[in-house]
């Protein structure tokens, strides 16, 4: 082999054992930490393995988090945002990635396949919207810069009531503290604004606006404390 060939084969290898490196370093690098739990919260990856999180555990892109029965818990992604999930939710951060000197690479993909949660948008939300999605199976969310909260019922929400004290419906449930979000299925597309609460029975069937006493969002935990149910003093619920 000539020097030239040899020397250019080299600088291949070593080109491509870096960009390897970095691959590896950022597929496993956390894109969140758990700031609160009030019990058993676990992290599944997509090979099946699992590990139980406490609070200043990292996160993951990529691994679905579940909490069980009664266990409310808080995580905070790296650019800002925060997720409160209710007990008996799954959440899975489908890929998640936040560079602060390149919005260009902005994405947030979040699916929520159970249960239910209460967020509010970080930065990526406030410079690239459209970078960020939560997808359920009835509608996927899309945001405008907001605070907005989800109940996805699939027959096991028989202990939870509504405002009105009734049990929700099967279907999705939803609420905008600020801003703005946008329901889309296959239907079409539904603006949600601040203050208001509503519905989406199926994947085919239209979002609709409910008035405030039939909301089935207000026992999610808001971000106006710094605890959680189980810890005192109680959380604040909007």
């Amino acid at each position: 082999m000539r020097p030239r060939a040899t020397f250019r084969s080299a600088c291949s290898g070593l080109l491509l054992a870096i960009l390897l490196g970095v691959a590896a370093r950022v597929a496993g690098a956390p894109v969140a930490e758990v700031t609160h739990v009030s019990g058993a919260l676990i992290a599944r990856k997509a090979d099946g393995s699992s590990r139980i999180l406490a609070p200043q555990s990292k996160v993951e892109s990529g691994e679905l988090l579940a909490t069980a029965q009664d266990t409310y818990a808080r995580i905070k992604f790296t650019d800002g945002s925060e997720v409160t999930l209710r007990p008996n939710t799954q959440f899975r951060i489908d890929a998640f990635n936040y560079e602060e000197r390149n919005a260009e690479q902005d994405s947030a993909l979040f699916s929520l396949i159970k249960g239910g949660l209460r967020t509010i948008t970080g930065l990526i939300g406030k410079r690239k919207p459209r970078a960020y999605e939560m997808r359920t199976t009835t509608a996927t969310i899309g945001i405008r810069g907001t605070n907005y909260g989800l109940l996805l019922c699939q027959g096991d929400c028989g202990t939870v009531r509504a405002n009105d004290g009734k049990t929700p419906a099967d279907g999705l449930h939803l609420d905008v503290a600020e801003g703005a979000i946008s329901v889309t299925n296959q239907s079409g597309q539904v603006i949600f604004t601040a203050g208001q609460f509503g519905f989406v029975q199926n994947s085919s069937s239209q979002p609709t606006a409910v008035p405030p006493e039939q909301g089935a969002t207000r026992n999610i935990p808001s971000f106006t404390s710094d605890n959680l149910p189980g810890k005192a003093p109680a959380c604040v619920v909007q």
